[in-house]
């Protein structure tokens, strides 16, 4: 039985080595799997090629920024750099910096660098705890916390980018700098995406306005502005990839934000859903359009997302949990998320 267990395993091994490629049938997980129709000997066969997790030898994982092939910058601003990089071994022939057609990265680097202990919590592991904000929370802890981090210069990369200092090689579409009034925004590519792949398409529309911290700033007045930024987006976007239809397209904001300047998520539906499009994180633009829209009573047009209490998820080490709701904790009863009442 072992002796067959090895052979099946060997002639196994052997076949995926015989594999000639007919036709790519689909690539799904934003690029990182593909599934092939080929053949093996003359038969059909069909390979489904998945990239692995990454090693959690700390040994590894040190000789890795150092042994890169090749890589090739995406992109800089202030204390931010984003790469696509190759690994195996080199060619000699090649240059380490990529430039050309051959180029086949496998691996999408971020760097932040000098970074802040703020992006140390960020990106460390942590527990993660569902809270409800309610308006006098908002209020009260989380509006003067959101002004003390504007306050900081953290959006000065934002603004350099809005202002045409920085990424404007990136910016893939922008209403004319500071002609459009409030309806100024400009698209570019989110860090997180490899410009490449379209069924994991994944862009940011920064508005030019700066009276909008998030979405808790919006109001019934705003419904009309939003829509027109909605259809101007969805426009942009389609004229800039035409292969890419506009029933295609998510657009979603965070809350909470990972910084205070309005900005919305514009995504292909096929990316798959992670965290970041995972309910306690991401809210359907047009969701927040349409409970805008019912909001009644006095002075209804000034009626907004600061007067409803919403629920999401922080991380244990983030200054909001730490600071604002885990004190909150003792006091109420267990079956509630911190901060709701009764």
């Amino acid at each position: 039985m072992v002796d067959e267990s090895i052979d099946i395993k060997a002639a196994s091994e052997a076949a995926v080595a015989k594999f000639q490629l007919e036709r790519v049938l689909n690539q799904d997980q934003g690029g990182r799997r593909t599934s092939m129709l080929g053949t093996v000997d003359g038969r059909p066969a069909l390979l489904v090629v998945e990239r692995a997790p990454f090693p959690t030898s700390e040994g590894y994982l040190g000789r890795l920024p150092g042994s890169l092939a090749r890589l090739r910058n995406l992109g800089a601003n202030d204390v931010y750099s984003w790469h696509m990089a190759q690994t195996g071994a080199a060619d000699n022939d090649t240059p380490s910096t990529a430039t050309g057609d051959d180029f086949y990265p496998d691996v999408k680097i971020n760097l932040i660098y000098p970074c802040t202990e703020t992006h140390v919590k960020k990106y460390s592991k942590q527990g993660a705890r569902l809270v409800t904000e309610t308006p006098a929370l908002y209020r009260d802890k989380v509006r003067p916390y959101m002004e003390a981090k504007r306050a900081e210069g953290r959006l000065n990369w934002v603004y350099n980018i809005i202002e045409g200092r920085t990424e404007v090689e990136d910016v893939i579409y922008r209403t004319p700098l500071g002609r459009a009034g409030d309806e100024g925004f400009l698209l570019l590519p989110d860090l997180n995406w490899d410009r490449s792949t379209l069924d994991a398409l994944h862009l940011l529309a920064l508005v030019e306005r700066r009276d909008l911290w998030s979405l808790r700033d919006l109001r019934r007045r705003h419904v009309p502005w939003l829509r027109h930024m909605r259809d101007a987006i969805v426009e942009a976007t389609v004229a800039t990839y035409p292969s890419i239809e506009a029933d295609q397209l998510k657009l979603y904001v965070h809350y909470q934000p990972t910084y205070y300047h309005f900005h919305i998520h514009v995504v292909h539906v096929a990316l798959e859903a992670g965290a970041t499009q995972a309910t306690g994180k991401a809210i359907g633009l047009d969701s927040i359009v349409e409970t805008l829209e019912v909001m009644k009573g006095k002075g209804e047009e000034e009626a907004g997302m600061d007067g409803v209490s919403l629920t999401y998820t922080l991380g244990e080490a983030s200054e909001l949990w730490t600071q604002v709701f885990a004190p909150l904790k003792t006091a109420r009863p267990a079956s509630r998320p911190p901060g709701q009442g009764r």
